[in-house]
């Protein structure tokens, strides 16, 4: 089948898919005309093609200045995450803060941070020097694999960025990917990617703007945060939980169709029973994406596989009951 290679590939082939955002930034960035910060976005972009899977992730020594914009960011966010971040990124926070380096005076290191969500959940980042298609981002989350920018921001906007940077990821992102429930909520939203044909890819794509993006949530009777497009700025965690956006609730089916502005607060948002409902949701809507195979994340050994024949499903089957095995076992002595 000829998109099979797509799925099978290395994942070093989705590196070379970014745009070079130091030299191609948009006219209306508020870097566009210095040329300072843009050369240092090309050091960035540079580091993110250069890298390959496996390595450690090159170490940045940041500027004095990218440190201060960072701090602005860090300082004004951590005042909002108690009464509007959920329950699980509060949770997380304090251990980033503990082991990897979070503090308003220092841009922590990607490398640190991957090994970090490695021993929670088995994601890792990976360097990307912009912005990736749709399917080999999606793809990415497949093999618990996240692409995070390494630059941060202009430092003439400090609470404003038109496109993902480092506070977007490291504030926004790692703390629920540190998150049990919401890794494999993630990867869910990858593993129905693989093989999808390109109109199911662009729904897939909606679903994890309105989830993973600008996902709501309830949790002891009231609405949280949970998006990282919310966590990381400061202007949008306060509005998305007043009664000025509207809010429904999460349906995979309908909210793939909803359109979305990029570069303004969002007028819709969808609300997520829980992280749990919200994954069966994406589970049941992935299994209408036409594709002749179903697919297995194998943890062991980090790897796709298509279940494609008898065998396979024989020993997929056979792995499940082995761990059904050591879940009674653990329930009998917990009686």
């Amino acid at each position: 089948v000829p998109w099979f290679p797509r799925i099978l590939q290395d994942l070093d082939r989705f590196a070379n898919q970014i745009l070079s955002y130091g030299s191609e930034l948009d006219s209306d960035h508020p870097g566009f005309t210095d040329p300072i910060y843009r050369a240092r976005r090309k050091e960035f972009a540079d580091i993110a093609y250069n890298y390959r899977h496996g390595q450690p992730i090159p170490r940045v020594e940041y500027t004095e200045e990218e440190k201060k914009t960072w701090g602005t960011v860090f300082r004004e966010l951590k005042t909002l995450y108690p009464t509007h971040a959920c329950h699980e990124h509060n949770h997380v926070f304090p251990l980033l803060e503990e082991y990897c380096g979070y503090r308003e005076d220092n841009v922590p290191q990607l490398e640190d941070v991957s090994k970090f969500l490695q021993s929670c959940t088995g994601f890792r980042l990976r360097p990307v020097a912009g912005l990736l298609s749709s399917r080999d981002f999606l793809a990415g989350l497949a093999f618990r694999v996240f692409h995070s920018t390494q630059y941060i921001r202009h430092s003439s906007k400090p609470m404003y960025t038109p496109e993902p940077d480092i506070c977007h990821e490291l504030l926004g992102h790692v703390p629920l990917f540190a998150d049990p429930n919401f890794a494999q909520f993630s990867q869910e939203i990858g593993l129905a990617s693989l093989g999808a044909p390109d109109e199911f890819i662009e729904k897939l794509a909606t679903v994890y703007w309105f989830t993973v993006e600008f996902g709501l949530c309830k949790q002891d009777d009231e609405i949280k945060a949970y998006g990282a497009g919310l966590l990381s700025s400061f202007g949008e965690l306060q509005y998305c939980l007043t009664d000025k956006p509207e809010l429904q609730i999460f349906e995979p089916e309908k909210t793939a169709l909803q359109k979305y502005p990029i570069t303004e607060f969002q007028p819709l948002y969808y609300v997520a029973e829980s992280f749990e409902d919200a994954k069966e949701k994406v589970r049941r809507f992935s299994a209408t994406i036409p594709r002749p195979f179903s697919v297995h994340y194998s943890p062991y050994t980090q790897s796709i596989e298509i279940l494609n024949n008898v065998q396979k499903l024989k020993n997929l089957s056979d792995s499940i009951t082995s761990e059904m095995g050591t879940l009674c076992n653990a329930l009998r002595k917990l009686e």
